[in-house]
This record gives structure tokens, C-alpha cells and sequence, in this order.
């Protein structure tokens, strides 16, 4: 009996030790939890600003044609000139505008010598008249002859006036100060007020226009769905930015000025006018680039980009449990408008929650246990 006892004991110690070194490795085998940065959402400031794609043009974009048809016999500015108002451009051929001047002026010295002579005769009519030795309508008949004499002298003075005029028009000058554009036609072309081509635009780059467009839903949400008038928003409105088509920002800061009235039923937008100054000419009529319209967004919660994931058109972050420290799949909503860093978040989170900040898809999963960190 003594020996059957010790045998059962050998063999229950050597169970027990058996089911216990089965557990120390069954409990060395048990993950850790994986240490995650975490965040604790709160309330703050954003300040975002959303781009849209804008078309500069000078304050005046104003073509050049000439007013009379004539041969260019110089050209006296050249491409991308500043000029002055005023400031002579083109020169047309004048020889034949010139002729037609001294036409003129001869028709109104011959002009005025009938009036002169007809003057005359309805002086010596008039006394001849008075004393009763020709008739009335002799008389009469000598003030006609006057007055189509003056009419005559009338006629040619306009017509001295319009040659004039246009031997005037050969010289082209600039409407206003601005820019020379394009210069198409050179000395020996033919200019002419119906030619396709202008003979250059002048653009006034003191100021210039950056147009954009708005579609009917950013501008009921500007407006707030009518309860405010376009003008009244758009005097509220901060000042915008102009990005360049390099990627910089412009200097200086413009104002929006105008938004359009109508629609365009085929875009579906309103055409948008911000203007800038430009003192040192650096923006051209024609350039491109975004205007950038700033948004602060007051007491919201912000976080970042990477603690969200998508699924089926939801976006969804990780919260963590404050008893078990596990990830629970929460969906929230954000602003469309974003910095490419962090979204705005409009629902799903309130202050105080815990939320995952990285490995979020990979590390982290639903119902994964983690050891919170303090992304700090």
C-alpha cells in the first residue's frame, strides 16, 4: 500500500506540474497590447480657405482699331510697353487724308467768297429796294441766293471739320494708360475699322479683375438660403487671397466686388469678380490662378486626417473605451472644406471622447484592445 501511495503521488506531482507549465506558456503566448497615440477631442478654432480656379484681366481691356483705312507706316511702341492715355501708337498713311483737307479748305474759301458776293448783292438790292426801283421778289429772290450761299459756306465748313478729323484718326494713340498686348500687324499692313484683328489691346494693369465662379450651392449657403441680399454678404466677406499659377501667393490681398445675377443654366454657377491692386504691374490680363476665400470656424472639433478611414461612403473613427481601453467603430461627419492635414467634424464626437490617431486600419481594428498613449 505504501508503494501504490507513492506511485499516486509521483504521478499526481507530475500532472500538476505538467498543467501548470501548460499554463505559463499558454499565458506567455497572450499578445500585448499594442501602444497607440491617442488624442482627446476638444473644442477649437480652424481657419480654412477653400480654392477656386480664377482668370485675371486688366481693369480695362480695351482694343485698339483704327477709324480710318490707311497703309501702317510706323509703329512707335512695341509688345508688353507701358504707355500713357493719349500716347501715340500707330501711324497711318496720311497722304491722302492730308489732300482730303486741302480739298476742304479750298471749298470753304470758294464757299465763302459766294456768301461774300452774295452778301453784296443783297446790299445793293436792298437800296434799290428801299427807294421802290425793283420789286419785292427781285429783292427776295438775292436773300435766297444769300442764305443757299451760306448753306453752301456751312456744307464745306463741315467737310473741313471731317478731313480734318480724319487725318487725325491716321495718328492711333492709347485710350488709357495700361499695357501693349499683341502687335499682329506691322509697318505695310493695311489697317482698317473691319479688320478682324485689332492692331493691339491696351490693358490697364494698375487694378486687375480676378474672375470665378460660385455654384448656386456655396452661394444659398453664403446668402443662408436667401435670408441675407448678395450685397449685403458680399460687403461682409473678408478679404481673399490670390495664389499664382507657380503655387505663391500674391502679395497683396483683394476684395470681392461683384457676383452675378443670373445663373448660367450650363454650369450651374454665378460668374464671381474679386479685384486686386497691382501697383508694380507683376499681374497680366490673361494670367491664372486660384482665389483662395478664407473660413473660421469657431468652438469645433478638429482632428486629424489620419485617425479616420472610410466604409461604404461613411467616415468612421476609432473611439476607445475608458473601462477597457478598446476601439469602437463610430461614424462621424466633417466639412468638405479641409486643409489636407485635419477635418472640421459637424457630428459623431463630443469633447472628452478618446479617439485612436494612428495604425487606424491597420493596428487598430474593431474590438482591438490597446494601451492608450498621449499622442503628446
Amino acid at each position: 500500500m505504501n508503494n501504490l501511495s507513492k506511485i499516486a503521488g509521483i504521478i499526481s506531482l507530475g500532472l500538476t506540474m505538467a498543467f501548470s507549465s501548460c499554463g505559463s506558456s499558454e499565458q506567455q503566448q497572450q499578445p500585448a497590447k499594442p501602444q497607440i497615440a491617442t488624442m482627446t477631442v476638444a473644442y477649437g478654432n480652424s481657419e480654412l480657405q477653400s480654392g477656386y480656379p480664377a482668370t485675371i484681366k486688366g481693369k480695362t481691356d480695351i482694343q485698339v482699331r483704327p477709324q480710318v483705312t490707311g497703309f501702317i507706316t510706323k509703329v512707335h511702341v512695341d509688345e508688353g510697353q507701358s504707355v500713357r492715355k493719349g500716347q501715340t501708337l500707330f501711324t497711318l498713311d496720311q497722304v491722302q487724308y492730308e489732300a482730303a483737307v486741302n480739298n476742304a479748305i479750298a471749298a470753304v474759301n470758294v464757299a465763302q467768297e459766294a456768301v461774300n458776293t452774295a452778301q453784296l448783292t443783297v446790299d445793293n438790292k436792298k437800296m434799290l429796294y428801299d427807294k421802290n426801283i425793283i420789286s419785292q421778289y427781285e429783292y427776295q429772290l438775292a436773300v435766297n441766293q444769300l442764305a443757299q450761299a451760306k448753306a453752301q459756306l456751312s456744307q464745306a465748313e463741315a467737310g473741313l471739320v471731317n478731313a480734318r478729323k480724319n487725318l487725325s484718326y491716321t495718328v492711333v494713340t492709347a485710350p488709357s494708360d495700361g499695357v501693349v498686348g499683341a502687335i499682329p500687324n506691322r509697318e505695310g499692313s493695311l489697317a482698317s475699322p473691319s479688320s478682324a484683328q485689332p492692331l493691339t489691346t491696351v490693358s490697364d494693369n494698375s487694378q486687375v479683375y480676378a474672375y470665378f465662379s460660385l455654384n448656386e450651392k456655396e452661394i444659398l449657403i453664403l446668402t443662408n438660403n436667401g435670408e441675407y441680399s448678395l450685397d449685403s454678404r458680399i460687403d461682409a466677406m473678408p478679404e481673399v487671397r490670390l495664389q499664382l499659377a507657380n503655387g505663391t501667393i500674391y502679395n497683396l490681398p483683394g476684395k470681392v466686388a461683384t457676383i452675378s445675377g443670373v445663373i448660367d443654366n450650363t454650369t450651374g454657377a454665378a460668374s464671381v469678380r474679386a479685384l486686386f491692386d497691382n501697383p508694380n504691374g507683376m499681374l497680366r490680363s490673361g494670367s491664372t490662378g486660384s482665389i483662395l476665400i478664407p473660413q473660421r470656424n469657431d468652438s469645433v472639433i478638429i482632428i486629424p486626417q489620419k485617425a479616420t478611414y472610410e466604409l461604404q461612403d461613411m467616415r468612421y473613427v476609432y473611439v476607445i473605451t475608458a473601462d477597457s481601453a478598446k476601439a469602437v467603430g463610430t461614424p462621424i461627419q466633417v466639412l468638405d472644406l479641409n486643409n489636407g492635414k485635419d477635418f472640421v467634424v459637424t457630428s459623431g464626437l463630443k469633447p472628452g471622447d478618446r479617439i485612436a490617431i494612428e495604425g487606424v486600419g491597420t493596428t487598430v481594428k474593431e474590438g482591438t484592445f490597446i494601451e492608450p498613449v498621449d499622442a503628446k
